[in-house]
């Protein structure tokens, strides 16, 4: 093992000592695009090699993680290795296909996500969360933003994402915090738990993300609007599915990890439904069709093919439907292509991130079934490849990127209103860099503008990120400007708060209830409680009538809790003496948070990570490398992946029942706690990784039993032998009816 670590190490080193390479020659005879674009290659290997994350430059540039370490070989040996790179890749003749590349990091384990922000790089490279400034192409003045960013466990389920929004934060995929730079320090706060493998946003800053067996979740507010109050948990308005279409429809029978099970392949051996869904993205490049802008475009690696999906708004949520049935946007029979991420582009293009290995399944969760088909078709020996491709419309010519390194002041202000997102985005972000006072007139004068546009919502926030916001403008824009853009006024007027601006505040409520506009009711509903903290007396009318007129609206009865955290008993109070329906599902919301703050339970997101781990033990540190990901760090399960542990009857006695699932794996569906969990995919076995001895099985089963049972067991790695000889009906996992037939007493 360590004479075949060094020659991958001398491999990786040999090609990245290089700068220049043959322009990029990739035969795409295999790949079927839908009518009326064109795929191209703009980068492969040896320029790159398994690239997971892609973004741009202020000029241009693409920049590339490659998580070179991961899944060399079936049993995942070398990924401890510090074989990941950081690259810069150029096109220097001009033909849009890359021909240079330089290192500008190496010696790196797994790095997994990039962002260009506040002139330098923010990456993540487990556990921590780095930010360097860029001079000359070159790192320096490095700086530690979290230490505990992607603490250990699998690579599959590791935070990443590192995406800023429009609100001027920075968020993640697979992580409940979300991140900023304020005056020189960094931030860090909790959000809303977010999917698992990337995470993209619209104009209005709405975020979206997907998890392995569901392909499209989102949220349908903006982000912490109803997260505030500590002790809610909000279940209408955040991590939603957005489509019950898991449909997909590959060019080939792909190989899947658990395709031996019923219902995952159809009679052809074609998958059905995702298994891997990732690397979501709203397209915001303004150079594809109308019809396009803004559909949600999602990676399915395990099926070779890029999805399409169509948003819908409805006022206080959102739904999405396939564009198409029967076929993808993009879909190939090359077995290498693995789509991991996609990007907008400069030039309006849409990026793939190909990370084009044969293998990216983490070897804690391959099945038998898929390590011996996949030796029979070689796939393990798709290695050392990586590959960028864009999409561009067949009818609408490219656009000319934008040197963003060189814009003057004038020229950022114009692109707050470019029809590319990538370039709005980004302008805003140099305004708020430069940080020039003498720009705040325009940027008043951009968002009093009558027409509207996109680019108001964009100069809000510029002068958010300059400290420059005034209430007046804010209260102007929340009564008059177009509702997208009235929402973020009164989202912003928070700011504000004080027994000054009350009554103005009182006046602009009055009037937004009365334009019946569902979509600004449910910022105005989520400020209230904020507003009447202090001026209970004067709000109380208004906070009646919204609690009212939406107290069967679950959505926005959360976003009057979530504002109400400082007046929960007092909103009660309120509510009682204007007899308010206590049937409704309002009140219920209140009641629950008022006896979750007298328990002191709060949102899992405000509570302190980590686990308490028994230093003696093994067993923690594997929970949280394979178990974590799908039961939840603290065992509370996660909703489509798996139930929880915590006094789940399958985690008490008898504790050879457990450690049976622990071995063999599980097949839904499963009822724990009174409560019936689908899983819409099996839980993987544990004795066939090769990795895992009987002690550190035994270890796990123990560590979960004494972590979530009521009462704890233990059970020793001469047992865990023996039960190995147990197996289910068909030899793969258990079901719950096999379980519960076991006699474990005799």
């Amino acid at each position: 093992m360590i004479i075949r670590n060094y020659f991958i190490l001398l491999l990786i080193l040999f090609v990245s000592c290089k700068k220049d390479y043959p322009e990029t020659d990739v035969d795409l005879t295999d790949y079927i695009i839908q009518d009326g674009f064109q795929l191209k290659p703009v980068a492969s290997e040896p320029l790159l090699i398994a690239p997971v994350a892609m973004d741009f430059d202020n000029r241009g540039r693409i920049w590339v993680a490659e998580m070179n370490g991961y899944m060399n070989t079936m049993e995942g040996k070398g990924e401890e290795l510090p074989l990941g790179t950081i690259k810069i890749l150029e096109d220097r003749d001009g033909d849009g296909v890359m021909d240079h590349a330089k290192k500008f990091l190496d010696s790196l384990r797994l790095p997994r996500a990039i962002a260009h922000v506040y002139g330098g790089l923010l990456y993540a490279e487990p556990p921590n969360l780095w930010f360097v400034e860029v001079q000359n192409d070159r790192p320096v003045n490095r700086i530690l933003v979290d230490s505990m960013y992607a603490p250990d466990g699998n690579p599959e389920h590791q935070p990443n994402g590192l995406m800023m929004n429009v609100d001027n934060w920075i968020y993640n995929a697979k992580s409940h915090f979300r991140y900023r730079q304020k005056n020189g320090k960094w931030l860090k706060e909790p959000t809303t738990f977010r999917g698992q493998w990337g995470i993209t946003h619209d104009n209005f800053g709405r975020l979206y993300y997907n998890d392995n067996s569901r392909q499209l979740l989102g949220d349908y507010v903006l982000p912490n609007r109803t997260t505030r109050n500590k002790f809610l948990k909000p279940a209408h308005s955040v991590h939603k599915l957005l489509t019950e279409d898991q449909r997909v429809y590959p060019l080939h029978a792909s190989l899947v990890n658990r395709g031996y099970a019923e219902g995952i392949l159809d009679k052809d051996s074609l998958l059905v439904d995702v298994t891997a869904a990732c690397g979501p993205l709203v397209y915001r490049g303004g150079m594809f069709p109308l019809e396009y802008d803004q559909n949600v475009f999602v990676c399915v690696p395990e099926a070779n093919l890029v999805k399409r999906n169509i948003l819908e708004f409805h006022g206080d949520s959102t739904s999405a439907y396939q564009a198409w049935q029967g076929k993808e946007f993009l879909a190939s029979t090359d077995e290498g292509f693995r789509p991991v991420s996609l990007s907008n582009g400069p030039d309006g293009a849409l990026y793939i991130v190909d990370m084009h290995r044969g293998v990216i399944g983490h070897h804690a969760y391959l099945s038998p079934y898929f390590k011996k088909k996949a030796k029979e078709k070689s796939l393990d020996t798709i290695i050392n490849r990586g590959r960028i491709l864009k999409v561009e419309s067949e009818n609408i010519s490219i656009a000319t990127p934008v040197n963003l390194e060189t814009a003057t002041d004038e020229h950022l202000l114009e692109w707050l209103d470019h029809p590319n997102g990538w370039v709005r985005n980004r302008a805003q972000q140099l305004l708020i860099d430069r940080n020039k006072k003498g720009l705040v007139n325009s940027l008043v004068n951009l968002v009093k503008e009558k027409e509207p546009s996109i680019s108001q919502i964009h100069a809000l926030y510029t002068l958010e990120g300059m400290d420059t916001l005034d209430f007046d403008l804010l209260l102007q824009v929340a009564k008059n400007g177009e509702e997208q853009l009235a929402a973020h006024a009164i989202v912003l007027l928070e700011s504000f708060v004080n027994s000054k601006n009350t009554a103005d505040f009182l006046e602009l409520g009055n009037g937004i209830i009365k334009e019946k506009s569902l979509f600004k009711d449910i910022y105005l509903a989520s400020s209230l409680g904020i507003w009447a903290h202090g001026s209970k007396e004067l709000l109380a009318p208004l906070l009646v009538e919204y609690s009212i007129l939406y107290k069967g609206n679950p959505i926005i009865s959360e976003a009057l809790v979530s504002g109400a955290e400082t007046i929960l008993e007092d909103y009660k109070v309120i509510l009682d003496q204007n007899d308010f329906d206590r049937s409704s599902i309002l009140y219920q919301m209140l009641l629950e948070s008022i006896q979750n703050k007298a328990d002191a339970i709060l949102n899992p997101i405000y509570v302190s990570k980590g686990l308490k781990e028994d230093p003696r033990t093994k067993g923690a540190k594997i929970f949280r490398q394979i178990c974590a990901a799908c039961h939840g760090i603290n065992g509370g399960g996660n909703e489509g992946l798996a139930p929880p542990l915590v006094h789940s009857e399958y985690v008490s006695k008898p504790i050879e029942r457990l450690a049976l699932i622990v071995l063999n794996g599980l097949k839904g569906p499963i009822h724990v706690n009174g409560n019936r969990f689908e899983m819409n995919q099996a839980m993987p076995g544990l004795k066939n990784n090769e990795t895992l001895s009987d002690k550190d099985i035994a270890d796990v089963i123990t560590y979960v039993s004494n972590a979530f049972a009521d009462n704890p067991q233990w059970i020793s790695e001469e047992s865990v032998g023996e039960l190995r000889k147990i197996e289910s009906q068909d030899g793969n996992e258990f079901t719950e009816a096999e379980l519960l037939e076991l006699d474990f007493e005799n």
